[in-house]
């Protein structure tokens, strides 16, 4: 009796021992990689201050090929700012996941962040989920940058928590229609227009045909490429008939090298210029020098090799990570000034409120006092206002010359 009873204690034991050991395989298991969260930042003095910022990020999806350095900027400045002794009298922390650009997922990452880690502002990403989210965002009083520039974010009834930290899309295409209209010569100038079906690729679309036929530009095509197209010569053929003296393009770095690989196997004469997104060092590293000589882009953001004062800190950071400028691109610098212009929104708040929790509604208001803030030429001034948090209608034009973007203009609006 006594030898069975030890052996049941015995066997008791042993699978206390095979359920645990389950248990933590069953666990890790269970989290993707896509799902878990990426902090940067949150060091410090226990006594200070927590202020937590959520970010939502594309890395696997179908703008992770520009989604990654832009993510990669903006915890990089958090870091940075950590390491530089970060902001008197508070901790700061950067807490963001990857949603693969799916809707649904940036919405449950968005719970996520308000409830479990408290945040108090978002930096997030795409079109389709920023609008999608900022009736919640303007309930949950959360200041939200998305890298996204829909025009449709301008409506601060609609979006009382969205701000715009750059040009809109359709101010970027009334921008490049201008342009064309300044230097077009011989008769009136048409346009083509290549863009993804999606919300980001459909945004400024309506606004650029308006405005064309207010300055005299008129377009004469529109074909729908997918935002991971591979080929895109059937839409381009079709293009060809209409022959648009150039093609704006939404899209962003792979689609884009897609279609000017596929123009020059065309012989197309069309001029082809992009938005933001279509811009980029990436845009020649896919397609090649010799597609992209000539290439138009928006430049909303400076390229890393420029010489504005605004890069010193980059540098600063680069150099205590043991990486230089090539390191890095222009999507980075993007995310860098998103989250610089975040930070900016929190100390200022912090400074109104020295006492207590710092919240949305503070961090509204202190980005709401922003007037021309200069960064440093990364950027064009923004400024901000209780009923405008359209930041800047100004951006520049860049042309692609020896397997480098030059700027073609200064920052400048449309109008």
């Amino acid at each position: 009796m006594k030898n069975n009873k030890l052996l049941w204690a015995l066997m008791g034991i042993m699978m206390l021992f095979v359920l645990a050991a389950c248990s933590g395989d069953d666990s890790e298991g269970s989290s993707s990689e896509g799902s878990k969260s990426e902090s940067a930042g949150g060091g410090g003095n226990p006594d200070n201050r927590t202020v937590v910022i959520g970010g939502i990020y594309d890395i696997t999806g179908g703008t992770g090929d520009v989604g990654t350095p832009y993510a990669e900027g903006e915890k990089a400045y958090f870091e940075h700012l950590e390491a530089k002794g970060g902001v008197e009298g508070l901790n700061l922390k950067l807490i963001g996941k990857d949603y693969a650009y799916q809707i649904p997922e940036a919405q449950k990452i968005y719970q996520e962040l308000r409830d479990k880690e408290k945040v108090s502002a978002v930096l997030g990403w795409g079109t389709g989920d920023t609008e999608a989210l900022r009736q919640q965002v303007g309930t949950d009083q959360l200041p939200y940058f998305s890298a996204s520039f829909s025009e449709n974010l301008k409506d601060i009834k609609e979006s009382p928590y969205n701000f715009l930290i750059a040009a809109s899309y359709s101010d970027q295409g009334r921008t490049i229609l201008q342009w064309i209209k300044e230097n077009h010569k011989g008769d009136n100038p048409t346009v083509a227009l290549l863009y993804n079906d999606s919300a980001f690729g459909r945004s400024p679309i309506e606004d650029i045909k308006k405005y064309g036929k207010e300055i005299g530009v008129e377009i004469v095509d529109e074909q729908v490429i997918d935002v991971k197209a591979t080929e895109a010569q059937s839409q381009l053929l079709n293009m060809k008939k209409k022959k648009p003296d150039y093609a704006i393009i939404n899209q962003t770095w792979s689609a884009t090298a897609t279609i000017l690989r596929d123009a020059k196997t065309l012989g197309l004469d069309t001029q082809f210029m992009g938005l933001n997104w279509a811009s980029g060092e990436g845009v020649i590293d896919i397609a090649g020098k010799d597609v992209t000589e000539g290439y138009i882009g928006i430049l909303s953001h400076a390229f890393p090799y420029e010489d504005f004062p605004g890069m010193v800190e980059v540098k600063e950071y680069l150099d205590s990570k043991g990486k230089k400028v090539e390191d890095i691109n222009q999507k980075f610098i993007q995310g860098w000034i998103a989250a610089k212009i975040m930070v900016e929104g929190v100390k200022i708040a912090a400074e109104k409120n020295p006492e207590g929790d710092i919240t949305g509604v503070q961090i509204r208001e202190g980005l709401e006092t922003l007037n021309n803030f200069d960064l440093g030429g990364l950027a064009a001034p923004l400024t901000f206002t209780s009923d405008n948090h359209a930041g800047t209608e100004q951006t520049r034009l860049g042309i692609v010359k020896d397997g480098k973007w030059e700027q073609l203009t200064d920052y400048r609006s449309y109008k």
